[in-house]
């Protein structure tokens, strides 16, 4: 049987941890071990959870390896492995050490795919041959999306959102004390709660002592990844009760919380994350069935041309589900640079990434004796350019992706589009 290499890509509560834990039980019940690869503690312990009571029923031992379990329970947990006697090993990116037997492990699932190098993906897999692998992510990094393209990982797209989930309202604003206090105003007012992010440190108690001002009567604090276990956890405990009604915080809500009561986000200074990382971000709010908002802020309008694309096309894409097409975006937006590899020159507007895939797949089917199917051109001659005009169109990518689409187009309907 040839080993499973797939990628599910779906948004927050499409379902990817259900797949996971039914391969993981089809894995262990063919007496295989399975391993979950999540990137951060909070993720692996919330898997821990879910998969233990989903299992409860069923003699599967599960256990969790991270860089806080004690070197005691490590080294039990490293002979029991060896030994068979885990089923499900749940971890951080201390499951990539030497230390694992990886002999009988049958299935790697690693969770948020792009939150890891393509070297750590690949230290397991270079240790088991015979590995079925799962990745998963709401936006597969452009090096994803290239092997998925050219035929060397299968893919899978989870479009089907939660019952009475409701799309997440994104805005994108020039940042201003005005609408940070309209944006908490009436989050508040509804009994909910506010994520405020803000990734310099450093500036967060004057966040804090500035929010104040604009609303006394306010419930807020801050936590980040540098302030001791005790006091992170006293505050995300008290946010989690309702205790507090904003948070300030960086990215460590990007993955792993589960606050329904919290319905808007508000990241100040969007402009220096990643495309996942605002669409992760995002992902945090709008867990329940009432109406959620998220707002991106920059400095100004007037910003360099990728980071107002990025936070564009998460505006473009905020129906529930798009994921997909963030990361198709994200492809574009980087370019051949990523895509095609750093020493080689120009960029994928210079073929098109149509005619670059379609010379790979033709590439591939040819190594594999799958006979190509011969496609006749039609030329069409037009008394005048046909081009769209830079004055409708100013933003030369834009252009080039309407290019694409028409000349992809299978039938009239596809066209008026």
């Amino acid at each position: 049987i040839k080993p499973m290499n797939r990628v599910v890509c779906g948004d927050v509560g499409f379902g990817k941890t259900e797949i996971a834990m039914r391969a993981s039980f089809v894995c262990v019940e063919s007496n295989k071990q399975v391993m979950i690869l999540a990137p951060s503690t909070i993720l692996s312990k919330q898997h821990l959870e879910t998969f233990i009571k989903r299992f409860i029923n069923f003699p599967f031992n599960i256990e969790l390896l991270t860089r806080h379990t004690s070197q005691k329970k490590r080294k039990k947990i490293v002979c029991d492995f060896r030994e068979n006697k885990i089923d499900i090993l749940i971890g951080t990116h201390a499951l990539l050490t030497d230390e694992l037997d990886l002999q009988n492990v049958g299935l790697l699932v690693i969770d948020e795919e792009h939150r890891f190098g393509t070297k750590q993906k690949e230290i397991i897999k270079s240790r088991q041959v015979n590995l079925h692998i799962l990745y998963m992510s709401a936006t597969p990094i452009p090096r994803t999306l290239n092997l998925v393209y050219s035929g060397l990982k299968d893919f899978s797209y989870l479009y089907t959102p939660p019952k009475e989930r409701l799309s997440v309202k994104t805005f994108l604003n020039v940042q201003n004390n005005q609408i940070i206090k309209n944006a908490l105003e009436r989050e508040i007012t509804r009994g909910g709660q506010v994520f405020l992010v803000q990734n310099d440190i450093s500036k967060m108690s004057y966040l804090k002592d500035s929010i104040k001002k604009l609303l006394p009567n306010i419930k807020i604090d801050f936590a980040h990844g540098r302030l001791n276990k005790t006091a992170i956890s006293k505050t995300m405990s008290a946010f989690n009760s309702n205790q507090l009604d904003t948070l300030i915080c960086t990215t460590i809500v990007e993955m792993g919380l589960d606050i329904p009561n919290a319905n808007t986000i508000i990241v100040l200074d969007s402009q220096n994350f990643g495309l996942s990382q605002l669409h992760q971000l995002r992902g945090r709010v709008g867990r329940s069935i009432r109406q959620a908002y998220c707002y991106f802020l920059i400095p100004s309008f007037d910003i360099k041309r990728n980071p107002k694309e990025k936070l564009e096309s998460l505006v473009k894409y905020s129906e529930l589900g798009s994921g997909y097409f963030i990361a198709q975006d994200d492809l574009e937006i980087r370019g051949a640079g990523d895509f095609l590899g750093i020493k080689q020159s120009g960029h994928i507007e210079a073929i098109g990434l149509t005619m670059y895939l379609s010379m790979l797949k033709d590439a591939i089917n040819n190594l594999k004796g799958v006979p190509i199917t011969q496609k006749n051109d039609c030329d069409i001659n037009f008394n005048d350019r046909a081009l769209i005009p830079e004055s409708y169109m100013p933003v030369a990518n834009e252009r080039l992706k309407y290019y694409r689409s028409l000349n992809d187009a299978p039938n009239e309907k596809e066209i008026n589009k």
